[in-house]
């Protein structure tokens, strides 16, 4: 099972800023996967995110722990330096997803327009990100950008919450939804590891639920 496969698994996929590493990466690493979400997209909006990503990856070397946020080629040298598994940025650039490319790593741009769609097209991506989801037009644009693209699978990323959670995984052209509620600045700053894996578990129980 590759990358793509194993997020499309999942079905979500945590977008995590941390402030602190030392301290927050591995409780937030395993509260993460007893939740039955191993995976996390750990942003550079937060100094030492490379940091973060190695930290989290020796807690729980079955996970996958990827980057966000990467607008510079430094960033993927420094993912791939910390054993991150893939790379997602706010939107297309041709450079970093050729750059990525080279290095090995899956990379998922985010692209909201037809133009963005083409551009993806020609690197032969095959999951593409969706950013900001709910300001960009949610899954009523998504499903018809899909028309002429059928051949990309979207993780919608913005917006998404428990509440809307299984209108956008019962999609079929949704791969996985990206989301920052279960691992909010409150939780992780005040150390409430249960309270996420519960919010990760509820979210595997409403994406299972959607895709029946």
């Amino acid at each position: 099972m590759n990358i793509n496969e194993r997020i499309s698994q999942i079905g979500i996929v945590p977008v995590i800023k941390l402030t602190n590493p030392e301290r927050d990466a591995a409780p937030l690493a395993r509260a993460l996967c007893a939740g039955g979400v191993p995976v996390a997209e750990v942003t550079f909006r937060a100094e030492g995110a490379e940091r973060a990503i190695r930290l989290m990856r020796e807690a729980c070397p079955d996970m996958l722990v990827g980057a966000g946020t990467v607008t510079r080629t430094e960033h993927i040298d420094l993912t791939q330096e910390a054993g991150g598994s893939f790379i997602v940025t706010p939107g297309f650039d041709g450079e970093l997803v050729a750059y990525a490319q080279e290095k090995g790593l899956p990379i998922y741009p985010g692209c909201t327009t037809p133009t963005d769609y083409h551009a993806a097209l020609k690197f032969g991506l095959e999951v593409i990100k969706f950013f900001p989801a709910e300001q960009s037009g949610g899954l009523a644009k998504i499903k018809a950008m899909s028309a002429p693209f059928p051949q990309f699978k979207v993780m919608p990323t913005g917006g998404i919450s428990l509440k809307n959670l299984a209108e956008y995984s019962a999609a079929s052209c949704i791969c996985a939804c990206g989301g920052s509620y279960m691992v909010t600045a409150d939780l992780i700053e005040n150390g409430k590891w249960d309270e996420i894996t519960e919010l990760c578990r509820q979210s595997r129980e409403i994406i299972e639920a959607a895709r029946k």
